[in-house]
């Protein structure tokens, strides 16, 4: 036999908390209504935030409006409306107890009013004439006020908790409040002018300032307002009174007006007037004439107090009044990022609010804490500001229209638009629903799990966990967007320009172009004119970025080459998704693509060929030297992707070339210092050859080759266009042809990675081969052994310092490392016909090897001082000294710079010196082959070049010849301490 459930029971089920009381309260309702009619209610309540609360509230208006059931039965919109109201606010429950009539206010159509429809509502409730401004003289009507208000608040709610999508409806929900809050203060005026003796001898304009200028006003927020007066006018015209007796009276009626609104009484209270975005704050005058206001605004006003005049509009009493001032203050508030200041000051007010938080509240702030509203409010306003100087289609007062506006027009990604969007949406939702709970001011999340709970149901949640995800998800994403938009480099280059300059007359434009350092001001017209033509979002995109750009071009050498280069770059990738977007939204991005290409023809040369590895700059790990052993890796499997060998080493090349680009900008951008570098590019080399060996090698039989690094490559010290000097082994084998099979593939790596193509060749020098170019190009084990045994030269010695193991089979190439050690570190050192021999042949070097006519003291690599003197002697102390100390064996320069400090061969100063010079001249012979493209070893002659070699080294514009005193001081040195150790050292 089945039981049937007890009331109660069904009660508990439908999610009442009390279900007894609540079934004692449903059992009294058959005395009033139908089966049918209670079902109907029963339906609507489970479906409120707080179905007790809603119960309750609809059992006390039931005994006092007992003809409620026959009402709900004719529409059950009205049920619907009615309950979600009496479930989701405690205050206006308590209203309707209170005032059961009031009731009507949700009944029938709850659609938005107009605002001229609001004011006359209001106005007719405490018997005043919508079309006058007589004043009511009853002191009492200030009470029918605050119920016509909370009747109107009452349609609002309705309409805001019954609509589908609260989300959406929220904007029209904000501006019907703000609707609201006009003719409430209208009809504070009247009631005002009640009170205050001589009321017209003035007029009176009261300009609405922050959400409610916005038309984007809460349900319970400060009202904030700005007054100005002006004496009345008689017929013919004339002032009735003086400006301080209007003043005066004007502030009578201001004060009066403001205790209407915020008074409380027996029939509640409305909200604040708040008056202090008034010029001086609450130390300034409550009221000023419009002269006052613009002479305070004209000489006075700080910045963020036109950020403030950005939501200003006409409200109440003379709207003609009100009108000249909005439209004497707007004009100054699109002029307000023109100030250098500017956009520094706004971000650190916003970073004030954030530390003035108390800490209790840190983590349950809607509005104020980090990813909240003002973090939307504050980005949006600022995007406006700086941006609306030049396009008025950003001149908005409302944070939903001003953040559409910069998402159609291009000043913000549609993505980020939609997160910022929607995150705004529900946080204002969140705080309309908490604030309508008691009418109360407040924009705090719940603590405690009850009210988490019925806030989550207020807004459709099922559950409390799933509203705090939600809320922190949100206001996560929202700190991400606003910390990358707010903090925009690009937006604070773009804000320094002046508003004169930002969209000027191609004329103009020519003049302002030549002034920042343009050498041919037509041709970078056409560029801009080419890039920002049209109504493409490309081209909007484009319009924004352009002055920022412009200006950091012309921070760099060759600002025509810079924008020539961008055009170039943004032409083949404009149209990709990432571009544009990660240019204008990335931190640095487009202010470091603008210094590459306004600096370097080899990093624009690299990206031209593929302009897709512009996307390295947008990536926070892009510029970072990756392990050669990732590289051989992603050449290896490139590589084996193609048969023909010209098609693989092609892949291989490719991937060289990006790795390239990426040093190369790291390098401009100051990321990598010359031994980083100087590392990198040396893996490069190596995981290069590597690849290109196994090409090689393919169809042909031949035992392990060993490549030992010579050189600046096996120092670790490769330039931009330095070969890869290199020794070639094979291991010992019986095959007689081996060597010979070896050579061959070694020719085939050499040929195919010098050959011409698009991408940049990589030389495989051999010279330093036993023999010099009369050696063999490739020798076995054995080979190597007897020749170091009983040929080698005294020169070999000194190259074989630098040999590493470099690339191919590892462990033969350490072998034969091992074997030469006791030829590049002798025991005992140098004999006095060495050390004559290595001194003789650096003399013939610098007598022979410095190109005719060259300068001596601008060759940065044979000149006095220069990268010969340090290395030459660096590597006759090793020699000397490496037999019997093993701290100098080793491959690097400034390593081996240091081990000679440590074995008392150098003093610290000398030591200084002689790697103070090198690292300059190392820096220098980059910096040309990165302005350039190509390489040379001397410093320019040419002015502007030199300039530009300085600019890339760090130096200002036009600071070139410190830039030189400084090299040739740092040479002078050098010098010194080799005259005295090298050419001065016995043996």
């Amino acid at each position: 036999m089945s039981r049937i459930e007890s009331p109660s029971a069904r009660l508990a089920r439908l999610g009442f908390a009390d279900a007894v009381a609540a079934a004692a309260m449903v059992e009294a309702w058959e005395q009033h209504g139908t089966q049918d009619q209670i079902d109907l209610a029963l339906a609507e309540l489970p479906g409120t935030a707080d179905p007790d609360l809603a119960l309750a509230g609809f059992n006390r208006l039931l005994a006092a409006r007992p003809t409620l059931f026959a009402e709900l039965g004719e529409d059950a919109a009205f049920a619907r409306r009615l309950i979600a109201v009496l479930g989701a606010s405690s205050a206006l429950n308590q209203h309707l107890g209170t005032h059961p009539d009031d009731v009507a206010a949700v009944m029938g159509s709850v659609e938005r009013r107009t605002p001229t429809e609001l004011r006359a509502e209001l106005l007719l409730a405490v018997g005043a004439d919508p079309d006058s401004p007589v004043p009511v003289a009853e002191k009492v009507r200030s009470d029918d006020l605050r119920r016509a208000y909370r009747r109107a608040l009452l349609r609002i709610a309705a309409r805001d908790l019954t609509a589908p999508d609260p989300l959406l409806a929220l904007q029209d929900i904000a501006g019907e409040l703000a609707d609201l809050a006009d003719g409430t203060v209208e009809t504070a005026l009247a009631l005002a002018r009640g009170e205050v003796p001589g009321w017209e001898k003035c007029r009176i304009g009261i300009v609405a300032l922050g959400k409610t200028g916005a038309g984007e006003l809460n349900y319970v927020s400060d009202v904030d307002v700005l007054y100005l007066a002006e004496p009345a006018l008689d017929d013919d015209g004339e002032p009735v009174c003086d400006p301080g007796t209007a003043v005066a009276v004007a502030t009578r009626l201001a004060s009066a007006l403001t205790r209407v609104c915020s008074a409380h009484t027996g029939a509640g209270t409305i909200w604040q007037i708040d008056a202090a975005l008034r010029p001086e704050g609450k130390a300034g005058p409550l009221v000023r004439t419009l002269a006052s206001h613009r002479a305070y605004y004209e000489k006075w006003a700080k910045n963020w107090e036109f950020q403030a005049m950005l939501k200003a509009r006409p409200m109440a009493g003379d709207l003609a009044l009100a009108e000249s001032f909005v439209d004497m203050v707007w004009p100054m508030v699109w002029r307000v990022a023109d100030n250098d200041q500017f956009v520094g000051e706004v971000q650190a007010m916003r970073r004030r609010v954030i530390s003035l938080l108390p800490a209790r509240e840190a983590n349950t702030e809607i509005k104020l804490g980090a990813g909240g509203l003002r973090d939307v409010e504050f980005s949006v306003q600022l995007l406006q500001l700086v941006h609306g100087r030049s396009d008025e289609r950003l001149r908005l007062r409302g944070t939903f229209d001003a953040l559409s506006a910069l998402v159609d027009h291009g000043y913000v990604g549609r993505a980020d638009g939609y997160d910022l969007a929607t995150a705004y949406q529900l946080q204002r939702l969140l705080e309309h629903r908490i604030q309508l709970y008691r009418l109360r001011r407040t924009h705090l999340m719940p603590d405690d799990e009850t009210n988490q709970r019925w806030l989550a149901r207020a807004i459709g949640l099922p559950e409390p966990k799933e509203l705090m995800h939600l809320w922190r998800s949100t206001a996560r994403r929202v700190l991400t967007l606003h910390q990358r938009l707010f903090y925009s480099p690009l937006l604070e280059t773009v804000a320094r320009i002046p508003s004169s300059q930002v969209g000027l007359t191609p004329e103009a434009a020519e003049v302002r172009l030549r002034a920042l350092g343009y050498g041919d001001a037509k041709a970078a017209l056409r560029h801009i004119e080419a890039l920002s033509h049209g109504m493409t979002r490309q081209a909007e995109i484009q319009r924004q970025l352009l002055p920022a750009m412009l200006t950091w071009f012309a921070a760099g050498p060759n600002p025509d080459h810079g924008l020539l280069a961008f055009r170039q770059v943004s032409e083949e990738l404009g149209s990709t998704p990432w571009y544009l977007r990660t240019l204008r939204d990335g931190d640095v991005m487009a202010e470091h693509l603008a210094k590459i290409l306004a600096s370097s023809r080899y990093a624009v040369d690299l990206l031209m060929r593929a302009p897709q590895n512009a996307a390295l700059l947008g990536d926070p790990e892009g510029l970072r030297p990756r392990p050669g052993a990732d590289i051989l890796a992603e050449m290896l499997t490139a590589s084996r992707r193609h048969e023909s060998p010209d098609a693989a080493i092609a892949a291989v090349r490719a991937t060289r070339r990006r790795e390239l680009l990426r040093l190369a900008m790291a390098d401009l951008l100051g990321d990598l210092d010359v031994p980083a570098l100087g590392r990198a590019l040396s893996d490069l080399a190596g995981a290069t050859i590597d690849a290109a060996l196994e090409v090689a090698s393919r169809g042909v039989k031949v035992p392990p080759i060993a490549v030992i690094a010579m050189g600046r490559w096996g120092g670790c010290e490769l330039s931009y266009a330095s070969d890869a000097d290199a020794m070639f082994v094979v291991a010992d084998s019986d095959d007689p042809d081996a060597t010979s099979s070896a050579t061959t593939v070694v020719s085939r790596l050499r040929a195919l990675l010098a050959k011409p193509g698009p991408d940049p060749a990589l030389e495989v020098d051999i010279d330093l081969r036993p023999e010099g170019k009369g050696g063999a190009m490739v020798r076995s084990l054995a080979s190597y052994r007897a020749y170091y045994e009983r040929w080698s030269s005294t020169w070999e010695a000194q190259a074989l310092l630098r040999a590493s193991a470099g690339a191919g089979d590892r462990a033969l190439g350490t072998t034969l490392l091992a074997d030469i050690d006791r030829v590049r570190y002798p025991k005992g050192g140098l004999s006095h016909a060495q050390v004559h021999e290595i001194r003789k042949l650096k003399a013939r070097m610098e007598a022979e090897r410095l190109p005719r006519a060259a300068d001596p003291g601008r060759h940065v690599k044979l000149g006095p001082g220069g990268l010969s003197d340090v290395e030459w002697v660096v590597q006759l102390l090793q020699l000397h000294h490496a037999g019997g100390d093993k701290r100098l064996r080793t491959t690097g320069t400034l390593e081996a710079l240091d081990a000679t400090v440590l074995a008392g061969l150098l003093d610290e100063a000398d030591a200084e010196a002689l790697r103070a010079a090198w690292l300059l001249a190392s820096r220098i012979r980059n910096a040309i082959t990165l302005l350039r493209g190509r390489a040379t070893d001397s410093l320019p002659t040419d002015v502007r070049e030199l300039s530009a070699v300085a600019q890339i080294l760090g130096y200002a514009k036009g600071d070139s010849s410190q830039f030189t005193e400084d090299f040739r001081r740092g040479a002078r040195l050098a010098r010194q301490v080799m005259d005295r150790v090298f050419w001065d050292t016995t043996d």
